[in-house]
Formats: C-alpha cells, structure tokens, sequence
C-alpha cells in the first residue's frame, strides 16, 4: 500500500509541475459542459412556416395567429404563387394553405380541408410539425366552438419530474457523462506514453514496483483530480441551469468514483498499446463515439440496432448517465439505479486486468 501511496503522490507532482496539463484537465471538460449544455436541444422550435390565406377572412386570421402563438413557429413573409418554392429553397419547412370560402363553410355547418405542407427530409423534425399543427389546430376549434361532437375520452397530461419540460435537466447530467468518459482518459494516456517516450519506465521495469502497484498509482491519482473537476461541473451546471439533488445522491457518490477508475483505466490501456502521444490522443479519443452515441446521452437505448446494442453494455458512460439523471432529474435512488455502480465496479476490473496484462508483458522478468 506504501508503494501505490508513494506513486499517487509521484504521479500528483508531476500533474501539478505541468502546467499545460492541468489547465487542459479543468478548462477541456468545463469548455464541453457549456458548449453541449446550450447548442444541443432536442426540440424543434423556431420552425420557419409559411402561410398562404386565401380566405382572408376574421376566422382564417384568428386560425393563423394561433399557430403562431405556440412560440414554436416563425412567419417566413412569402409573396411568391406557391408556397412549395418556399420548401424546395429552404426558406420554409412547412406551410398552410388556406382554402377560399373557409369560413362561409364553417358557418354552413359544412367541413373545410386545410392543405398542410412539411418538409419530410428531416424525418424526426416533420413529426414533431406535423403533431404541434394538428394539436394546435384541435385547441383552436375547440376554443372557437367549432369542434363537431363531444370526445369520450379526454387525457388530462401531467408531466412527472420535469413537469416544466427543462431540456437542461436532460442534456446537462449526460454531458458530465461525456466529458468524464473522454479528457481522463486522454490525460491518462498520454501520461503513461510519456513515462514510455522519456524512459523512466525502465526504471519501473527494473524495479520492485509491480504492475498492479503502478496501475493503481496512476490510476488513483487521475482518479482524485477527476474528482475534483467533477465537484467543479457540477458545482456550475448548478450555477447556470440550476441543477440539484432531487433525490438519494448516494449512488452518484458512490459511482463517480468507479466511472472515473474506468475512464482513466481505458486510457492507461491505450498509453500501455501506443507507441507515442499522438496515437494515444486518438485511440483515447476514439471513446467519445461510442460515448456519444450508444450511452442513452441522446438517442434512446432502444432505438440501438442489433448488433451495436450489445456493445452498449460495454459502455461506461451509458451506466453513469442513469446515476447523473436519477440523482438531478428521477430520484429514485437504489430501487431504480442499484445495476449501474455494480457495472461500473465490473467493467473497472476488466478494463484494469487488461491494462495489467499488457503492462506485465512488458516488464523485464525477476
């Protein structure tokens, strides 16, 4: 235990020597909080949508007005003969087109199509028009004592745990995912390529220290400024998108550690594979994709193919975005997120035997 305890204060002075390093390791997964936490949203608002009103009539106005009261389209003034030249330039991503003697049908008691143009290339985004023009349309002759029969069944929504619909409170907590699976391991990397580069693991090899002792040095030392920066991220993310427990923390507490143990494990692995730093920075870099894309972070687990969905199981972060968004979001605590630190614990040791493995091999025998 002196051993590993003597490697961890080796390993810290170095970290603090280097100056580069140790603005890198706060500044690099601050800069990805602020950036993810306000570029990505996952809901289409300020859709440009274009209306064509041939009736022109009291009606036809309060109807257009109504859809643009949402707050989730904006009017693309058109003057052109047909609103579909305003969607093959782009201009538009949908439009209405308002028939002629809408109004004196209504009045009729007679019904009255209305022609609803989308944008179909984006297929996620014509869904979602495509639903807030219908709602807003059924909200509209309601209001208007114009729905024809009375409806048997009426859902009353309550959104629980976010009932304000903050996508902060969904994207922020898997961003402290994506920023702690990629900069340790990037760090720890490239500081076991540089004790490679500059030779002073020969003096390791040629040692009593074994490679379980210098793993677990590295390792734990990585780990406690990690945790650090995780204090830090969290410590802003409650600053700016007012982001707390709602909840028991203490699955967070407890697996903050082991995901930082497996982020820095992975990077030690690719440091013990590399040959320099620059293959190093990549072949660590190469986790953010995985990361990004098969953690839940922003498309759903289930909407993984097969294969690739076995591969997700293989993937820290996707356990750690549970623990993150239970413990700001859910709070469920244990009941709900008992599985996550169990697969942490277990990919860490896995992760570890292979860095241990490697490394052995490449010790000089006793």
């Amino acid at each position: 235990m002196k051993k590993i305890w003597t490697q961890v204060v080796k390993e810290l002075a170095q970290f603090r020597r280097d100056r580069l390093t140790l603005a890198l390791a706060f500044l690099l997964p601050l800069m990805t909080l602020i950036i993810f936490g306000f570029a990505i949203r996952l809901e289409a608002k300020n859709i440009p949508l274009v209306v064509q009103d041939f009736d022109n009539t009291p009606l036809s106005r309060a109807y257009t007005e109504r859809l643009f009261t949402t707050n989730q389209f904006n009017p693309v003034p058109w003057q052109g003969k047909s609103p579909v030249i305003a969607l093959d330039r782009g201009i538009a991503k949908a439009a209405v087109i308002i028939p002629p003697e809408l109004s004196r049908r209504i009045k009729a008691g007679k019904s009255s199509d209305v022609q609803v143009l989308i944008d179909g290339s984006d297929g996620n985004n014509a869904r979602v028009i495509q639903n807030s023009i219908k709602a807003t349309t059924n909200f509209f002759l309601r209001n208007s004592g114009l729905h024809s029969g009375t409806d048997k069944v009426v859902a009353h929504i309550r959104f629980w745990f976010n009932p304000g619909r903050k996508e902060s409170l969904f994207i922020v907590p898997g961003v402290f995912a994506i920023a702690l699976a990629i900069f340790p391991a990037i760090l720890a990397s490239i500081a076991m390529v540089r004790e490679k580069e500059q030779g002073t693991i020969l003096l390791v090899y040629t040692s009593t220290l074994s490679a379980t002792e210098l793993l677990l040095g590295k390792a734990l030392a990585y780990v406690l400024i990690f945790l650090g920066v995780t204090i830090l991220l969290m410590f802003i993310g409650s600053l700016i998108w007012g982001l707390g427990f709602v909840g028991d923390p203490t699955p967070l507490l407890i697996g903050t550690p082991l995901f930082l143990m497996s982020s820095v494990l992975f990077g030690l692995l690719i440091g013990i594979r590399a040959s320099n730093q620059s293959a190093a920075i990549q072949g660590a870099a190469f986790g953010f994709l995985p990361a990004l894309l098969l953690s839940g972070f922003i498309y759903p687990l289930n909407n993984i193919p097969f294969p690739l969905s076995l591969l997700s199981y293989f993937v820290p972060p996707r356990y750690y975005i549970d623990l993150t968004r239970d413990a700001f979001v859910r709070g469920t605590g244990w009941p709900g997120v008992w599985y996550a630190p169990l697969a942490l614990a277990l990919l860490s040791l896995l992760l570890f035997n292979g860095a241990r493995r490697g490394l052995g091999r490449m010790q000089l025998p006793d």
